[in-house]
């Protein structure tokens, strides 16, 4: 049986990374089953290029926002470009945004207000979101509970059940990378264990988080497999109900 996967998170989008190589990159993703992905922005530039994509590759879709690093760059003519990207059917997603308090590479304050102001664009906009979280989780949480949008996601879940709880009562999905299968990785596996598998989505964050067995190589979409096998030997069940389940939640919540 052939599975079909999404890989609910890439960045084919940044400048450089890809740019030699790109339409191979495409084309080993379809050959492993990964017939969608979703190229996120992080800045209105890589928005734009995500979106380019979009229109040249078929199964690619685009996100667009400003990350937390990012804000400090923002002006308002920034949102009104972004507001022009929401309105295209190809962008199915807010994000990533969120708060980064590791690098807190935007002032803190700062990051707070652009998050709270975006959460209220994909209400406007009636989009899902894709969170951020780095070392911020409280008070992403106390944001996010005033700014409730109708769908989000915390990509690339690098917490705990704790945070993980509080995510799921909240309405929330959690997608997991390729962190799954670092060794050291004990947390995330036991949130894999505890988490619904109707409330998980797969990812590579790609180019970054490459999972084992190709670890120190740049990470594609192509390997995304590797993260549902883990989820699935970790859950017992077969690398087919995993795919299924987290394909069909990533169709619903992308609305693709």
């Amino acid at each position: 049986m052939r599975i079909e996967l999404i890989d609910t998170h890439a960045h084919l989008n940044l400048y450089g990374s890809y740019k030699k190589d790109l339409a191979e990159v495409v084309s080993r993703a379809k050959e492993t089953g990964v017939l969608r992905i979703i190229n996120v922005g992080i800045d209105l530039k890589t928005s734009i290029k995500a979106l380019e994509l979009a229109y040249q590759f078929e199964g690619l879709y685009a996100t667009a926002g400003i990350h937390p690093h990012e804000v400090k760059k923002a002006k308002p003519e920034t949102y009104e470009s972004l507001r022009a990207l929401f309105q295209d059917e190809r962008v199915v997603a807010v994000g990533e945004i969120g708060l980064d308090y590791a690098k807190e590479y935007s002032p803190r304050e700062m990051q707070k207000e652009h998050f709270a102001y975006q959460l209220g664009l994909a209400k406007e906009y009636k989009l899902p979101v894709v969170i951020h979280s780095r070392e911020a989780f409280e008070d992403i949480l106390a944001i996010l509970q005033e700014n409730l949008p109708e769908k989000f996601v915390f990509h690339c879940f690098a917490g705990d059940v704790y945070e993980a709880r509080k995510i799921l009562n909240l309405g929330g999905l959690i997608s997991i990378t390729g962190i799954v299968t670092f060794p050291k990785a004990e947390n995330i596996r036991e949130v894999v264990r505890y988490v619904p598998l109707e409330r998980l989505m797969v990812e590579t964050d790609c180019p970054f988080l490459t999972p084992v067995p190709h670890r120190g190589k740049r990470n594609e979409p192509a390997f995304v497999g590797y993260v549902a096998e883990k989820i699935a030997e970790i859950k017992g069940i077969s690398l087919e109900e995993c795919a299924w389940v987290t394909t069909k939640t990533a169709e619903v919540f992308f609305g693709i």
